[in-house]
């Protein structure tokens, strides 16, 4: 999908503010971080040396999604079965609401993990996604990941192993 229909690029202090725009409006913060606060977790993993990249989607000339992908730092609610190993840890994904059901959140999700895991390493794939969050949900469980019972706040944990 790089043939200028969509890329992934870094997300930097240079596109920043234009990351800033995207309509996210149908999307609580309670679901999905926003773009400063993925800003903040990337100068953590950057200053840390922690494996893994925050990408801006570019669709159409314009960004249009984020999404970090990166070395996990183990939590407490993290679920039993990713203690005692590294996994990554897939963190405020979000697509513009003009630009979904198009397939890029597809892509870019794919794209993202085939890229981190050629650059450092396969790893599985740990996330949390807001309860009440349906359509996430569905797109998850269509991407490999299964749903797990342990939780973290509101969010519930899904993990993508291996394949």
């Amino acid at each position: 999908m790089e043939d200028g229909w969509a890329v992934l690029e870094l997300l930097t202090e240079a596109n920043l503010d234009e990351a800033r725009g995207i309509d996210r409006s149908d999307v609580p913060e309670d679901y999905v971080d926003s773009v400063d606060e993925l800003m903040e977790l990337t100068r953590y993993g950057l200053e840390h040396r922690c494996l893994g990249h925050t990408y801006a989607v570019r669709y159409g000339g314009k960004i249009i999604g984020v999404i970090l992908l990166g070395e996990a730092i183990p939590w407490e609610t993290d679920p039993e079965e990713m203690r005692g190993r590294p996994f990554y840890r897939l963190m405020g994904f979000v697509i513009d609401r003009r630009c979904r059901g198009q397939g890029v959140g597809a892509w870019a999700l794919e794209e993202a993990v085939r890229r981190v895991y050629g650059e450092f390493g396969p790893r599985p794939i740990a996330l949390g996604c807001h309860k009440d969050n349906r359509r996430g949900e569905k797109f998850w469980l269509r991407h490999g990941f299964c749903k797990t019972t342990a939780m973290e706040g509101g969010d519930v944990y899904y993990i993508r192993e291996l394949r």
